[in-house]
């Protein structure tokens, strides 16, 4: 097997992923063989009810004007990659001289070649009842809902796969997560009506994965879902709400609910954390991202709940949610709330991704309900009140006792990545505290 250049190999400190032996030091590189985790790095990928509406929007007085997200721009012509770049990614059919960003703004993540879709994602996944799930109530996972169906995808897996090609209902979506930028996003992957499959690229920018698609091999952003190099350049995947839960909150919320299977595994191959103290970190690991552009307002590695509302974002720090349990705030003229509970693991620091500590879950919602704006209390055991009925609320939106028992509110679109990723990703972004 071909060997990158000693420089590339000293970016990390390698060991067998899944690994549960902690760092010597927690500023120490995460104990996995790649950017964003392998388990198993011969594997190759497996071959094999909705929320109501939140009502009708109730225009402002004066209501704030909505930014149009900028077009990228496409730079074309060029040389194009050099270097262990231009090792790495030989054979591949990518338009290297169509592309919106430097290519040097690209590193390497994986140490062996070939390294595209060496962490394997999961083509035709399969699901189990929620009744049937075997995972531990602070297991933390991405929740998914399309129409009448719940989805949780655990965290345990996804920092093995990172990518899901999956369809509910018949709609195609595309699940991602960067265990590096704890980034968790759903896309819409039909592009110029095309499907896409996805995988992952072994590269990243700004230490987040980078993707590509088997069609045109062009290489697109997970934060941001933007196409930055090939046929696709310039182009942006439509966003899927979603949000980082525990288990324990989404078996109860959504009882009738399906959870992720192990793709021809058995399930006790998941649930151990390759990146043992990673967010104990003071910051990203320097090989995968410009210190140079690190903001310090906030630790590099605090999670962030970023909202994204017609092209305007805005990042409400945990600390600045948990302070409060819940935040009330207008984004792009749409009035949002951010509420924070206690129960949801760090899956990122302990050896074991449940026994993380409790890092809570913070979830982000359009707070009207038949057009009028809702404030929220905390009411206790990760519970909330509203002020017009009183009503009992839970951290999934979904009102559970009082006058408005049944309703739900309307998820925003919102990712809860580590300060570094969102403030790099979105420099000119709002952020909300002191």
């Amino acid at each position: 097997m071909k060997r990158l250049a000693p420089l590339m190999a000293a970016a990390l400190a390698l060991s067998s992923c899944g690994s549960s032996e902690p760092a010597s030091e927690p500023t120490a590189a995460p104990a996995a063989p790649t950017a964003t985790a392998v388990v198993g790095a011969a594997e190759t990928p497996d071959p094999t009810a909705a929320p109501t509406a939140a009502g009708s929007a109730t225009p402002a007085a004066t209501p704030a004007p909505i930014p149009v997200p900028p077009t990228p721009q496409v730079i074309t012509g060029g040389e194009g990659p050099t270097g262990d770049l231009a090792l790495v990614s030989g054979g591949w059919a990518t338009d290297w001289s169509t592309r919106t960003i430097g290519l040097d703004e690209l590193r390497i993540g994986i140490q062996a070649i070939p390294i595209r879709d060496r962490i394997p994602p999961i083509d035709n996944p399969g699901f189990t009842p929620a009744s049937e799930g075997g995972w531990s109530n602070p297991e933390p996972g991405l929740l998914l809902v399309v129409g009448d169906t719940a989805r949780f995808y655990p965290l345990a897996m996804l920092i093995v796969h990172e990518i899901v090609n999956d369809e509910i209902e018949g709609r195609p979506v595309l699940v991602t997560y960067c265990p590096l930028c704890n980034s968790a996003l759903v896309f819409d992957p039909v592009v110029d009506g095309r499907r896409l499959r996805f995988g992952t690229s072994g590269l990243l920018r700004n230490s987040d994965l980078v993707m590509w698609d088997d069609a045109t091999e062009s290489l697109w952003q997970q934060i941001g879902g933007e196409g930055l190099v090939g046929a696709y350049a310039g182009h942006r995947l439509d966003v899927i709400p979603s949000a980082i839960v525990s288990w324990g909150d989404f078996k109860t919320g959504y009882p009738d609910g399906v959870v992720l299977a192990p793709p021809g595994r058995s399930a006790s191959s998941y649930g151990r954390n390759p990146y043992v103290q990673y967010t104990s970190r003071s910051a990203p690991i320097p090989g995968f991202f410009d210190s140079t552009i690190l903001d310090e307002r906030y630790p590099a590695l605090e999670r962030t709940v970023g909202v994204t509302v017609d092209g305007r974002n805005k990042a409400y720090p945990f600390s600045v949610v948990q302070a409060s349990g819940a935040v009330h705030d207008t984004v792009a003229g749409v009035p949002v709330v951010v509420l924070w509970s206690p129960g949801t693991a760090d899956a990122l620091d302990s050896p074991v991704t449940a026994e993380g500590a409790d890092i809570g879950a913070a979830l982000a919602f359009d707070r009207r309900v038949d057009g009028e704006a809702l404030e929220f209390s905390p009411a206790g055991d990760g519970r909330f009140t509203d002020d017009r009925t009183g009503s009992t609320w839970n951290i999934l939106g979904q009102a559970v006792d009082g006058e408005l028992a049944g309703s739900r509110l309307e998820p925003v679109v919102h990712t809860n990545e580590f300060w570094f990723a969102w403030s790099a990703f979105h420099p000119d972004g709002e952020v909300f505290g002191p």
